[in-house]
């Protein structure tokens, strides 16, 4: 995909910002956690600075319903500030979702991701905090994307989608995996020895698992290579 006429994009979503920059369209400024140092940062996703998007006066913002505070979107809002609101908390729901971004910017639609053939069969949990141990539930895009690998995550009957946890908790539901992310958290090795009786632990990439987009299709490649290997030990 290329872009005739960029507009002026913020982007407040790691993923879309990587997915713009794929799709030739550079954002005029982003968070500091979109991995992106040549361009302006204008604070997290939880803490954007308002004023500074403000001053930026951009065509659009990119927020996510998951990944950003509501009372952001309405102060931006009530600056008379277009904003595009993704809904990404599952990987059966992306294309929709990247549609909208697309059509947002002025973009053709990108080519659909098809979902791919299970894999596996295994029962996993999926930390992704320490102090407190917390996971990820079924409405989130993590877990909807493991799904479609042939993954069940042991804790998709969580009431919330980031359960706290106890390693107690984790080792009754007898998960036959425990995939470590390499984030939001970095797990050490003497922090993946405390799960040593939960089930063994596997790392996987956190990024294919938790950023959803342009990097989709080779993620679930690659996770699935990964996925596989597991199976077979």
């Amino acid at each position: 995909m290329t872009a005739n006429a960029s507009p002026r994009v913020v982007s407040l979503v790691p993923s879309a910002t990587e997915t713009l920059s794929a799709w030739g369209v550079t954002p005029m400024a982003c968070t500091r956690y979109c991995e992106r140092p040549d361009l302006v940062h204008v604070g997290g996703t939880k803490n954007p600075d308002i004023d500074a998007i403000i001053a930026l006066a951009p065509d659009l913002v990119v927020l996510d319903r998951h990944e950003n505070r509501r009372p952001d979107a309405d102060a931006l809002a009530a600056a008379g500030i277009e904003l595009v609101v993704l809904d990404v908390n599952a990987f059966t729901t992306l294309n929709d979702e990247m549609t909208t971004l697309a059509t947002a910017i002025g973009l053709p639609a990108p080519a659909p991701i098809s979902p791919p053939t299970p894999v596996v069969d295994l029962r996993a949990i999926v930390p992704i905090w320490r102090r407190p141990w917390m996971t990820i539930g079924a409405r989130t895009y993590g877990s909807d994307l493991l799904a479609a690998l042939g993954v069940h995550n042991v804790f998709a009957d969580a009431d919330v989608n980031y359960p706290e946890v106890t390693i107690a908790e984790m080792a009754t539901k007898k998960p036959d995996v425990v995939l470590i992310p390499s984030e939001p958290y970095v797990f050490t090795d003497t922090h993946l020895d405390e799960l040593t009786d939960v089930a063994p632990c596997v790392r996987v990439d956190g990024q294919d698992l938790f950023w959803w987009g342009d990097r989709t299709a080779g993620a679930l490649t690659r996770l699935a290579s990964t996925l596989t290997a597991v199976a077979s030990l």
